[in-house]
């Protein structure tokens, strides 16, 4: 369920001079982000394979995947992206919030440093 938004640089990789700023819904109950597959082309960013994802309704839907760069204040990391198409809204999923070593606070809505262990 998504319960607040947030801008994050999207990229082809970390030196990758061009960038979007994308404002994504953060989505808890989401796996993988989705991004604009028109913003993710226009970065370079190619798909290199297709999955299909139940929506909350029940329904699957199919989409493309590809790999992007997430950056938020500076820090910044890889994971995969959902190619969205028309009428789909961009969506911050579990994976890039993990590899951002990211974790939101669902009372302030906000996202916090993940507490990292080892062991």
């Amino acid at each position: 369920m998504g319960i607040t938004t947030q801008y994050l640089k999207v990229k082809e990789n970390r030196k990758a001079s061009g960038s979007e700023d994308v404002n994504f819904m953060i989505d808890s109950g989401a796996v993988y982000s989705l991004v604009p597959g028109e913003t993710l082309r226009q970065l370079g960013i190619e798909p290199y394979r297709e999955m299909t994802f139940v929506l909350a309704d029940g329904s699957k839907i199919s989409r493309r995947i590809g790999e992007a760069y997430f950056e938020l204040n500076g820090e910044g990391a890889t994971a995969p992206v959902i190619f969205g198409e028309k009428n789909d809204e961009p969506l911050l999923g579990a994976t890039t919030l993990e590899a951002l070593a990211l974790v939101l606070n669902p009372f302030t809505r906000t996202l916090h440093p993940m507490r990292m262990l080892l062991g």
